[in-house]
């Protein structure tokens, strides 16, 4: 399937679907090269998609992305210095009491709630991590991906069987070809 752009015109094979980038969700480096996570027109959230940017032809859709990205990064580094620059003590008491109670919500598997899919993955962390949809809840968590492995195996298994691709070697074409 060429999922390869916001307007992807079909090459040399006849009958090839076209496909329409709707929005670019992430982006990730790859052994050195910059995939995108693309939600695709009139597809649902599961048939998102990691795209190496070299096969996407969407530059607006690409600098949208990249303009909010470097906005939410330069808004979290204005976030910090405003924390980390002198405040009174009673001002850091209540962040400190906020935080704490995040710490003590639960996330993940320790929510008690039964997995329903994983969403996509990321190890930007430098941990595989997947984000799992859970049954009843609109709500999704990252969870390790070896927890996920132990707890949830068929899940796991769905996931990356949706995204196999099979490739066919010439050698395995000639030998149809004789049939």
């Amino acid at each position: 399937m060429n999922r390869k752009s916001d307007k992807v015109s079909p090459t040399s094979a006849e009958g090839e679907e076209e496909f329409f980038v709707e929005k670019v969700l992430d982006r990730r480096v790859r052994n050195g090269k910059v995939e995108y996570f693309l939600k695709w027109k009139g597809y649902s959230n599961e048939d998102n998609t990691w795209e190496p940017q070299e096969n996407l032809d969407c530059p607006d859709l690409i600098s949208e992305f990249e303009e909010n990205r470097k906005k939410k990064e330069q808004a979290k580094k204005e976030d910090k210095k405003r924390k980390s620059s002198s405040t009174p003590v009673e001002d850091k008491k209540p962040a400190k009491k906020k935080q704490n109670d995040e710490d003590k919500k639960p996330q993940g598997f320790e929510r008690g709630l039964e997995p329903e899919r994983i969403i996509g993955a990321t190890d930007s962390s430098g941990e595989l991590m997947f984000l799992m949809k859970w049954k009843g809840t609109d709500e999704a968590d990252l969870v390790p991906a070896k927890k996920a492995n132990i707890t949830c195996p068929q899940i796991v298994i769905q996931f990356y069987e949706e995204r196999l691709t099979w490739h066919s070697s010439t050698h395995d074409e000639d030998d149809k070809g004789e049939e």
